[in-house]
């Protein structure tokens, strides 16, 4: 069923991983829960959305997977220079995870990539 959001919290930490654009395909189950458990070291909770997005206008469509990791402001701590340091050790760490990932599968279509 469809419902409008009329107010949403924007993260305090957002990572995107263009996964589709170096894989060739949608990150598995089993690599999500490979990610929360590294990511899990940084922080208490933290949000994986793996999707795949549509970018559509009258002449162009284009369509990527991509994975979203989002951590909520409650759950980082307020001093400015902590939260960045947070955020640079979970970006290199769903850097490293899409790495590991691609060398272990890849789809075909990411071997010119």
């Amino acid at each position: 069923m469809a419902f409008t959001v009329r107010k949403h919290e924007p993260p305090a930490i957002e990572v995107l991983v263009n996964f589709g654009i170096f894989a060739g395909r949608e990150a598995t189950p089993a690599e999500i829960d490979r990610l929360a458990e590294w990511l899990l070291d940084e922080v208490v909770e933290v949000s994986i959305i793996s999707e795949e997005r549509h970018e559509i206008d009258s002449h162009v469509e284009a369509s990527v997977h991509q994975v979203r990791i989002e951590v909520s402001s409650d759950r980082v701590p307020a001093d400015p220079g902590e939260r960045s340091a947070i955020e640079e050790r979970i970006l290199e760490r769903a850097e490293h995870w899409m790495r590991v990932c691609v060398a272990e599968r890849h789809a075909e279509v990411a071997d010119g990539v």
